[in-house]
Formats: C-alpha cells, sequence, structure tokens
C-alpha cells in the first residue's frame, strides 16, 4: 500500500499520485501549479495555508490506498 508523509515534495505528490489534486484543492492548497511546489514539501505548503497537514496526509493515503 502506498503512503505518502507530510515530507514529499508538493510536485512529487501531484506526479505520483494526481488523484490527491482535488483533496488538495478542496482543503485550501493550490500549490498544484506554484513555483514553490518543485521544492516545498505538502508538510510546509499546509504550514503556510493553515491547513492541518496530518489530516490532509491521512485523507491522501486513505485515497491512494483504495486506488492500489
Amino acid at each position: 500500500m502506498a503512503t505518502i508523509t507530510k515530507d514529499i515534495k508538493i510536485q512529487e505528490l501531484v506526479e505520483k499520485y494526481p488523484e490527491a489534486v482535488p483533496v488538495m484543492l478542496e482543503a485550501g492548497l493550490h500549490c498544484i501549479g506554484c513555483m514553490a511546489a518543485q521544492f516545498e514539501t505538502f508538510g510546509q505548503g499546509c504550514e503556510a495555508h493553515g491547513i492541518d497537514a496530518d489530516k490532509l496526509v491521512e485523507k491522501i493515503n486513505v485515497l491512494i490506498g483504495d486506488k492500489e
């Protein structure tokens, strides 16, 4: 089963798991096309936008786990 952590780069997450994009957008994390997505971690992006990274990681892991 695939899992992600807060340490994954945003761009890497989007490339590996495009199905996570709608979940990210719904949560208010619109960093998908941002230049910072290349070097910023998922956790850093969530923190910058006041989003609970742990809850969002859990939600995405359930989503990608269901797909595999």
